[in-house]
């Protein structure tokens, strides 16, 4: 599970013309869930995004409180783009995990947040939606987090090796043997939500 963590003046998330969310000061999460997650990836990240200190204390000292301390908003925006590697220059994504269980691992992720901190101060965008989010750094500070990678199987790690060697050469060219794990975007998101012209 990957993470992009911005401490934000304000945050939104609007699908369309409708505002789905937004925060005053606090944080804003992008969040990327691995095929390989489990709850033990939900429990490191919860304790490290809600226990992070990059707020100031009362005395300006930087670095000292996190947003809990603080009691400010969070804002959580599922993004499985940050799972991606590059196949030369076009992201692929079979590291993400598949929309139809990532979409209950993502609930989950947000009720455990809730459960440590007060549910009423964290937001969500829409999963699967084509969004658009408005974020207002603070600083800028921004922080990547990664949970710790799970255990494998040698079956998954014979699996990941292969889907390595479909990466073609370092020259950054495009491999010619066929990728079965290079999915097409649109298996993630609403396919029905078109970007603005």
């Amino acid at each position: 599970m990957r993470a992009v963590i911005q401490r934000v003046m304000k945050a939104s998330v609007t699908v369309g013309d409708e505002l789905v969310s937004s925060i005053d000061r606090g944080i804003c999460v992008l969040l990327g869930i691995s095929r390989d997650d489990t709850t033990k990836e939900i429990e490191y990240m919860v304790r490290k995004i809600l226990n992070l200190r990059i707020f100031d204390d009362d005395n300006n000292k930087r670095w000292c409180k996190s947003v809990m301390d603080k009691q400010y908003e969070v804002l959580c925006v599922s993004q499985f783009t940050l799972m991606s590697v590059l196949k030369g220059n076009r992201p692929d994504y079979h590291l993400s995990m598949a929309a139809d269980q990532s979409e209950r691992f993502y609930q989950e992720f947000l009720q455990q947040m809730g459960k440590f901190y007060k549910p009423e101060l964290i937001k969500d965008g829409k999963f699967g939606a084509y969004m658009q989010v408005h974020i207002q750094n603070d600083g800028p500070v921004t922080i990547q987090l990664e949970s710790p990678a799970p255990q494998e199987g040698a079956n998954n790690k014979q699996a990941r090796a292969k889907a390595w060697q479909t990466m073609g050469p370092a020259s950054g060219e495009l491999s010619n043997q066929p990728s079965k794990e290079c999915e097409d975007i649109n298996a993630h998101v609403d396919t029905s939500a078109k970007p603005p012209v």
